[in-house]
């Protein structure tokens, strides 16, 4: 029992020895924290261990770090980022990903750090920022679409890339273009390096080497293709109270069964048609006149070079396939699926276009200048725009930024009508100018449309040299005076009665300059070699017998006229006889474009 007690006394006195441990070391802790956090107090600064994306900001205050960051920023956005593919390369800057910071967020959470929470978990997490250190990421925002542009046109360039299956239809026939296997560039490799290069805020320009993979196209998928096109006929009307606009809609159906559709494509043939069944309506739009489309709601136009003839055929064929064209509310008006594929066999002809960054013939060149006006056209009628690319370079028909480049099976122009009636749009190509203009009713707040236009940089052209072996050594001829490119960005701005109402960007866009491209000679002179004099060898004959005085004597024969002499042995090169010959300048111009 005794020792039961003494037992139970020993581990009281360990108890109460424990408790006054742990009250001694918490009474220790809070005189520690209670003379840190004084130590703190007035420390307004960010703490030391504190980074933002890896950038130390320690010992700055949040307005320093903001404008630290928001310098670093600026100089970052307009960095070159060369996507590189073999020969191919695509130059694009954080700026034209329209990318967003977040910094105020971060620079506020970098601030917090030790300041968030009670005296004993700030102090906590001041000193595992001291020993651990602590980094904060900038949240960002880029416009994923206009990225997506910008690779899927690059792609577009690269040797043997993946095409996907289209369709159009001409008249009463489906024409299903067959996909073609190919390379496609490995988006989430791309993803990670352009992320990489996004959180390292840094100001110097970089190559990205993008990566590549095999890709098979789609399966034809013709219950899709069905779905999309099939339309039941109906007639257009107007009703009043709310006055509203009702299209006619042309019925449009397969003209064979899905099972001999199908058949069709088993065959081996990078083109397939299908017959379709068009039912008209009996009154359609037009029918109802000026009654549906009374206003011009937008309207612009553009010059071109009536001399070039290929490219004005161009010009009219595209414009007659988008004049007349109805878009219903909410409806998205496609160019590509408007005018159809390129073709010869279609009308179209070989003119300058830009492809793979540089000037090339392209069964129809010069679209663009239709796809352009018409971009014009839809912005001063305030619908929204859908999908628009800039070309690569400038070009001289139009302004940078109101351009919209177009190309089959890869980038389109497409808007969107967002108004309460349907729109009808009005194209003309004539004596060297394209007009392009939208009509519809009017709505009960229309506002005045300015669109501004404005250049925010140069980009410098730079100079190539080629080794030609036709030209002499030393000398050297200009074939390309190439030109300088710029960065550029362009503005919607709507006004009610006067006052700005809104200011929106359209675009900020850049397009690249051409190389100045110069031909060095390598090709070698041969120096003139003088012909060699022998010496002259007199021979004495002596005769035996006198020549009678009456004889004649032996005529030597003088060469004929005729005849040739003795040629010597000099020889001449080209580029030592003649005068040098003056620069010529070979260079695509860019109006043809």
């Amino acid at each position: 029992m005794e020792e039961e007690k003494h037992k139970k006394k020993k581990n009281k006195k360990a108890i109460k020895g424990v408790i006054v441990a742990v009250i001694s070391i918490l009474f220790i802790c809070l005189i520690f924290s209670t003379v840190f956090a004084l130590i703190n107090l007035g420390n307004s600064n960010i703490i030391k261990g504190v980074s933002i994306n890896n950038i130390d900001v320690s010992g700055n205050t949040k307005e320093s770090a903001l404008s630290k960051f928001t310098d670093l920023i600026d100089k970052a956005k307009s960095k070159e980022i060369v996507l590189k593919y073999e020969e191919n390369e695509r130059i694009i800057t954080l700026e034209e990903l329209e990318i967003e910071y977040k910094t105020e967020k971060a620079v506020d959470e970098a601030y917090l750090v030790g300041r968030s929470s009670n005296i004993l978990i700030n102090n906590f997490n001041i000193i595992q920022a001291l020993i651990n250190k602590k980094n904060i990421n900038i949240d960002y925002s880029f416009n994923e679409e206009k990225f997506n542009s910008i690779i899927a046109d690059f792609n577009s360039t690269l040797p043997e890339a993946v095409i996907q299956y289209d369709y159009s239809i001409e008249e009463d026939e489906l024409i299903i273009t067959k996909g073609k296997p190919g390379i496609a560039i490995d988006l989430d490799s791309l993803y990670k390096d352009i992320k990489k290069e996004i959180n390292s805020l840094s100001t110097n320009g970089t190559v990205i080497d993008v990566k590549v993979k095999h890709s098979d196209p789609d399966e034809i998928n013709l219950e899709k293709i069905h779905k999309e096109i099939y339309k039941e006929a109906e007639d257009a009307y107007i009703s009043d109270n709310p006055k509203t606009v009702h299209p006619n809609v042309n019925g449009v159906d397969f003209k064979v069964t899905m099972e001999e559709a199908k058949e069709l494509l088993k065959e081996d043939k990078e083109e397939y048609i299908i017959p379709l069944k068009i039912t008209i309506a009996n009154k359609t739009l037009n029918d109802l006149g000026e009654e549906a489309f009374p206003t011009q709601l937008g309207t612009y136009s553009t010059k071109f070079n009536v001399s070039n003839t290929n490219r004005c055929t161009n010009i009219r064929l595209a414009t007659e396939k988008i004049n007349g064209t109805v878009v219903l509310p909410g409806e998205v008006f496609s160019y590509n699926k408007t005018v159809g594929k390129r073709t010869i066999a279609a009308g179209f002809k070989e003119a300058g276009a830009y492809a793979g960054g540089k000037v090339v013939q392209e069964v129809g060149g010069g679209i663009c200048q239709v796809s352009s006006t018409l971009y014009n056209a839809v912005l001063y009628a305030n619908l929204e725009i859908v999908e628009r690319t800039n070309h690569c370079f400038e070009c001289s028909y139009i302004a940078a930024s109101r351009d919209a480049t177009v190309s089959w099976g890869t980038l389109d122009f497409k808007f969107k009508n967002t108004r309460k009636y349907p729109i009808k749009v009005v194209a003309s190509s004539k004596n060297g100018v394209e007009t392009v203009s939208i009509y519809g009713l009017p709505e009960e707040i229309e506002y005045e449309v300015i669109i501004q236009d404005k250049r925010t940089g140069t980009v410098s052209r730079t100079t190539k040299y080629v080794d030609d072996d036709t030209i002499a050594e030393g000398e050297e001829l200009v074939t390309e005076t190439g030109h300088d490119g710029c960065t550029s960005e362009a503005y919607r701005i709507l006004r009610l009665n006067g006052e700005t109402v809104s200011t929106t960007l359209l675009s900020k866009d850049r397009y690249d300059a051409l190389a100045r491209v110069i031909n060095r000679g390598t090709k070698k002179t041969v120096e003139t070699v003088a012909p060699v004099e022998e010496p002259e060898t007199k021979i004495e004959t002596k005769t035996t017998e006198e020549t009678p005085k009456n004889e004649e004597k032996p005529k030597t024969e003088e060469p004929s006229k005729n005849e040739e002499k003795p040629k010597t042995n000099t020889v001449v090169e080209n580029a030592v006889s003649e005068e040098p010959k003056e620069n010529k300048i070979v260079n695509e111009q860019t109006n043809a474009i």
